[in-house]
Formats: structure tokens, C-alpha cells, sequence
């Protein structure tokens, strides 16, 4: 029996009404979706208020890692709600017990955490912890990077969109090429496990840009916002290596990787990370905002009271759905889930890929993959123009999918991991028509 279902060409008439409600009176500024008004959302399902169905690729942008609305989580944000809403910087049993139960579930090297309310918020809380701890105040960022959007970590931040037409930027950042192997065209990404060319490479840039004042740098497992593009295998820790040689603090921005996303709980653990400093947010809450700020006593000591807080950080109900998270994951194996509907995915994907034209590329691992559209496949060049129909056509067909990359050509395939085996094959046959469709007009 078919999971999805779509009454006729989108948006239908309610979606449509409130569609042009919504941008009479809130400021039409957010990136392209699908015309459909989410009404209710359940595991991997969606449905909207003219009654469609939709399969779900995109988590709410990588949030929902439980599913939506998962039961266990609903019910303790149901009962927070019930007992306190908000008490700022005062202890409550809530923000106590999720630090706890967050600090377990770490990397024991990561003995302290601190609550927040965005990704950003804790991006820019680790750019300050390892100015204040190092004394120096140039970091080290990468091109394609994507931290958030407030300034701090929009100026860390390697990509265009969020710092144009702002004027300056936060000073003392020096920034480097991130290693995409689809598209090497410096030869770094082959050679060899220590990647002496490019490490050359990045001693010349901080060389001919840094003032002597560099004191850590920021870095995604994968540049998701860019693309969803991961580094050759063994440069993560090649860099962290570097970065020890060097005296440098090491951030980890794991908002979007960790969870179980890439089929670990936490992306460092692929290749034995360890970071002073990682950045935790989206599926940290699942759909209800949180974030944190993970690290070692040694960095954390380095601020004195008063020096870092949020006004909604740790509140109670934030703090309930930490818990009831990772309550989660203890009793579901979503993370092997992750690891084994992602390689099934990702084959039938590289299957489609060989049939497509303009599928370029199919990369990543656990449930975080991105499709690459290109308009010839020798010549790599990116197709952007097919990703808006692409993704209406595929919402027609029964399944929500988003974009990404640092030319607009990278389709996002990133469902809840929940997903199940019934729900992968029918997303992927309604997306796979969705594509052939296009393609053949």
C-alpha cells in the first residue's frame, strides 16, 4: 500500500490561500521550497492541509533525526511545558539532568557542555572560547563553510550568501579551500594519506595572511550548506595533527553531522577526532530549539562567570527534550539504522546516477547524501536550473527534497532515521520518476 498520496497539482487550494496569507504579512525571505503548507508531520510522513501525504528527505533541514513528533519526545516537552517555561541562568532540574545525559554521550574527552538556543549561537560561543583560551584572535576557516548567520560566525563562514552586502566582516579570519574530491582541481584530495601538496598549500596562505595572531580554527566533518561535500578520507585528522603541530585549538561544527547523521553518533568518531571544541545543534531538540556547546574543562576554564550566556539557553523545556533525545537512542538503534538504510540508499542512488544525465556525483555517508546536477557529465558543469523544477516535481510526485551547494546544483537526501526499508523504496521510485520525467522533456 502506498505511503504518500497527492491530491493534484501543488499547492492545492488551502495551500495556495495560505501561501499568499503568509507572504501578506511575514517577509517573503526564505530559500525555495516546495509549495506545500505543512500541517502535521509523523516518522518520515508529512501531511499538509489540503491532505497530501509526502515522504520526507529533508528532516526539517537535518533536525528531525528521531522523526517528527516522536511520541517520547512530544510527551516530556508536554510535561516541561506544565511545570516551568523559563527561569534564565537559575538551576532546574531539567538543564541539570540534560547536562548530564549529554556529557555521557559524548567522547569522554568532552567533559563540559553549555546550553544554547541556535547553531549559530554555539558557533559563535566556540569562536570566542578559543580566542579567550589561546590569547590570539585569528581563526582558521574554510571556504564553503557554513556556520550560521549572526555575524561572528557568518564572517567564520566561507560562503557568499549570508556576508553579501554587509560590508566587513569579524577580523582575523584567514581562510582556506576546503578538499572536494568531485572536483580537485589542485591534485590534493590523491595524495597520499598525509596530503603534502595541500598541506603546503595551507602553511602558504596563513604565511602570506596571518598577523602571528592565529589561535584556532573551525571546521565541518562535511561542508553541508556547500554541498554536502566530504573531504578525502583521512585529511580530518591530517588537519587536527596540523593543528596540534601548530599550537592551534581544534573546533568541530558537528550542528549538522552529529546524531547519528553519517551512522555514528558523532561524526569525529570516524576517524578519531578529538576536538577541543564542538558545536551541537539541530537534532540536539529535534524540532524544539537547542543547542550546545561541547569541550574540555581546560578550554572552558579559560571564562570567568558572567562570560557566556542565553537568555533561552537550558530552559526547561529545551532541556526535556535533550534528555528525552537521547532517552531515545538508548532504546532505538537509529544510529545503526543511519549506517545501513544510508549504504542502501546511497546504492540505489549511484544505480539512478548511471541512468541520469545530469546526476553528476552521489556522496556521503549514513543518511546524509548530495546529489550533484550537472549539465554534462565531462565537463562537470554545475545545472542549477534544474533544481526548482526538480524539486516541485518530486513534491508532486510525493516527496519533499531540498538544495544546497555553492552553485545551487546539489539536491539534499537527508529523511528522519527512522526511515524504513517500505519508505526508502517507495521515496526513491517517486523521485527516480520525478527525475526521468524532467529529463525527458
Amino acid at each position: 500500500m502506498s505511503i504518500t498520496h497527492v491530491n493534484g497539482p501543488l499547492p492545492g487550494p488551502k495551500g495556495k490561500a495560505l501561501l499568499e496569507k503568509w507572504r501578506r504579512y511575514e517577509a517573503d525571505v526564505t530559500g525555495f521550497q516546495a509549495p506545500v503548507v505543512w500541517e502535521s508531520a509523523k516518522g518520515c510522513t508529512v501531511r499538509d492541509v489540503d491532505g497530501n501525504a509526502f515522504l520526507d528527505w529533508t528532516s526539517g533541514v537535518l533536525v528531525t533525526n528521531v522523526g517528527h513528533c516522536h511520541p517520547h519526545l512530544v510527551e516530556a516537552a508536554r510535561k516541561a511545558t506544565g511545570d516551568l517555561l523559563n527561569n534564565y541562568e537559575c538551576a532546574n532540574t531539567y538543564r541539570i539532568a540534560a547536562a548530564e545525559k549529554l556529557v555521557k554521550a559524548l567522547p569522554p574527552h568532552l567533559d563540559k557542555c553549555f546550553f544554547l538556543s541556535t547553531g549559530a549561537e554555539a558557533t559563535e560561543a566556540c569562536l570566542r572560547l578559543m580566542k579567550r583560551k589561546s590569547g590570539k584572535y585569528e581563526i582558521l576557516a574554510f571556504a564553503g563553510g557554513f556556520h550560521g548567520r549572526t555575524f561572528g560566525a557568518a564572517s567564520a563562514g566561507g560562503m557568499a550568501g549570508p556576508k553579501r552586502g554587509y560590508g566587513p566582516g569579524v577580523p582575523g579570519t584567514i581562510r582556506a579551500l576546503f578538499p572536494n574530491p568531485y572536483r580537485d582541481d589542485f591534485g590534493w584530495c590523491g595524495d597520499g594519506p598525509r596530503f603534502p601538496k595541500y598541506f603546503k598549500y595551507l602553511e602558504a596562505e596563513i604565511a602570506a595572511n596571518s598577523t602571528g595572531s592565529l589561535g584556532g580554527l573551525i571546521v565541518e566533518p562535511y561542508q553541508g550548506a556547500a554541498g554536502f561535500i566530504f573531504p578525502p578520507p583521512g585529511w580530518l585528522k591530517r588537519l587536527e595533527e596540523w593543528a596540534r603541530g601548530n599550537g592551534l585549538l581544534f573546533t568541530l561544527d558537528e550542528v549538522q553531522a552529529s546524531y547519528g547523521r553519517t551512522g555514528r553518533m558523532w561524526a569525529l568518531e570516524h576517524e578519531g577526532l578529538k576536538p577541543d571544541l564542538v558545536s551541537i545543534g539541530k537534532a540536539i531538540g529535534c524540532g524544539v530549539p537547542v543547542s550546545a556547546v561541547a569541550g574540555t574543562s581546560d578550554v572552558f576554564a579559560s571564562l570567568k562567570k558572567g562570560e557566556l550566556s542565553s537568555t533561552l539557553g537550558g530552559n526547561p523545556v529545551s532541556s526535556a527534550a535533550v534528555t528525552a533525545i537521547l532517552e531515545i537512542y538508548e532504546t532505538e538503534d537509529l544510529v545503526g539504522n543511519s549506517a545501513k538504510m544510508g549504504a542502501y540508499m546511497k546504492q540505489k542512488l549511484e544505480a539512478l546516477a548511471a541512468k541520469s544525465r545530469f546526476i553528476g556525483d552521489v556522496r556521503g555517508m549514513g543518511l546524509v547524501m548530495g546529489l550533484e546536477f550537472v549539465k554534462d557529465k565531462a565537463t562537470r558543469e554545475p545545472y542549477p536550473e534544474l533544481i526548482k523544477p526538480l524539486i516541485e516535481a518530486s513534491a508532486n510526485k510525493g516527496v519533499l527534497i531540498g538544495s544546497v551547494g555553492v552553485s545551487s546544483n546539489v539536491i539534499r537526501v537527508a529523511p528522519p532515521l527512522v526511515i524504513t526499508r517500505a519508505e526508502a523504496d517507495e521515496s526513491l521510485a517517486l523521485f527516480e520518476k520525478a527525475l526521468l520525467e524532467l529529463e525527458a522533456k
